[in-house]
């Protein structure tokens, strides 16, 4: 699937869903109030910026993707930028040899951005940026390096790692559903 970087975001139009990284089972779903702009989703045979990240950048990416679930789906999206598919007995978080990063992704995560603006990127974002030297653009870079998903705005919800949960959102388990 494949957007513009920093185009409106349009992958999915029911709002976004935090899952609880601590069990994966309470989740709070809302109508965001900020504006969500792609970043990284990629596609075989379309071009996009190339190059080596600066220094940090890759370990603060890797941190926010592992502290976050966002809109977690179903189904599994393998990347088609890798030359094979992976054989069904590869274990989809494991790295492929050679690669720093899982290749394949169920979800996305958040950063925030300027006031009121929130980029939106595949959980792929870390394996095109380690394995594919893909190369985001400038305000994402800064956004990622000046994000902190361990901060201390967290108290109200602490197992999901976003600061711009509105007042009136409500922690659901799946099994409410």
């Amino acid at each position: 699937m494949f957007y513009e970087d920093l185009s409106p975001y349009a992958y999915r139009d029911q709002g976004d869903t935090f899952f609880d990284v601590t069990d994966g089972m309470r989740f709070a779903s809302f109508e965001p109030a900020y504006d969500r702009l792609n970043i990284g989703w990629l596609e075989a045979g379309r071009s996009w910026p190339s190059g080596r990240a600066p220094r940090n950048f890759g370990r603060r990416l890797l941190a926010v993707i592992d502290a976050q679930q966002v809109n977690d789906m179903l189904g599994l999206h393998e990347c088609d930028l890798c030359p094979t598919p992976l054989p069904d007995s590869h274990f989809w978080q494991t790295p492929r040899p050679g690669d720093l990063r899982a290749s394949a992704g169920t979800g996305e995560i958040r950063v925030p951005g300027s006031p009121g603006t929130v980029f939106a990127a595949p959980s792929l974002v870390g394996h095109y940026v380690l394995d594919h030297r893909y190369l985001p653009p400038q305000p994402f870079i800064e956004a990622v390096l000046a994000f902190d998903p361990y901060g201390t705005w967290q108290a109200r919800f602490p197992g999901i790692r976003f600061p711009w949960i509105p007042e009136d959102a409500v922690l659901r388990h799946v099994d409410d559903e």
